[in-house]
């Protein structure tokens, strides 16, 4: 990968991907050939606070991905309370 990434020439997730498979390993284990594995970020052992912050590292289109589906929740959810408040008026 050194003499790829020397050259400016950049793989696709998606054929990472397929080497990974190709060679039986994760893509952690292709990109981290060395066997030096960093450790997993669990998101449920984060604050609200660093839970963004790791949003935040991420790239554009999976930040774009994460907040559609957030308002996409509270979209559903202000409908569902708009809803039951005014069926509880009537």
């Amino acid at each position: 990968m050194g003499s790829l990434q020397c050259h400016c020439h950049h793989l696709s997730l998606d054929s990472v991907n397929k080497i990974a498979k190709y060679f039986g390993l994760t893509i952690d284990q292709l990109i981290n050939f060395d066997g030096n594995m960093p450790d997993e970020v669990t998101v449920e052992d984060k604050s609200l606070l660093e839970k963004v912050k790791l949003i935040a590292r991420l790239e554009e289109e999976e930040k774009s991905m994460v907040f559609k589906m957030i308002d996409t929740f509270l979209t559903k959810k202000k409908f569902k309370d708009f809803f039951q408040n005014n069926i509880e008026a009537l």
